[in-house]
């Protein structure tokens, strides 16, 4: 059988070029790998110390915020405002690093069908 050659290379020397690469990812997946694991233990060491959170990123809560919306709304019993239901969303710990929360829930409380409008601007769970 002819050997194929692709500019100036035999099929053999690509397949050992492709070889060579394919073992310097592995080696450099299993370092990625051993950082990951460093700074996942620097941040715990760093949280131990009330440090808060060392990375940037969305806040972690425990709760979704239409859980949250949900339980509010419950204990209210009566339709609230958004401003109020904001208010009691972020007293029950709720963290948002939104620079427009209010307009987060509010668009939450108007697509979710577990909520009805009340009124404008007023929210109240679906009877």
């Amino acid at each position: 059988m002819a050997r194929i050659r692709f500019g100036g290379m035999s099929i053999s020397d690509i397949e050992s070029i492709l070889a060579q690469r394919r073992g310097e990812l592995t080696k450099l997946r299993k370092q990625r790998a051993e950082v990951e694991r460093e700074l996942t233990r620097l941040d715990r060491k760093i949280e131990s110390l009330g440090g808060g959170r060392s990375r940037g990123g969305r806040a972690r809560n425990e709760k979704s915020l239409t859980a949250i919306l949900e339980d509010v709304l419950q204990k209210s019993g009566k339709p609230m405002q958004v401003g109020d239901i904001v208010e009691k969303v972020q007293g029950a710990g709720y963290r948002s690093s939104s620079a427009n929360f209010r307009g987060i829930v509010n668009q939450t409380l108007i697509r979710d069908k577990r909520f009805s409008s009340a009124g404008r601007g007023m929210y109240q769970l679906k009877k």
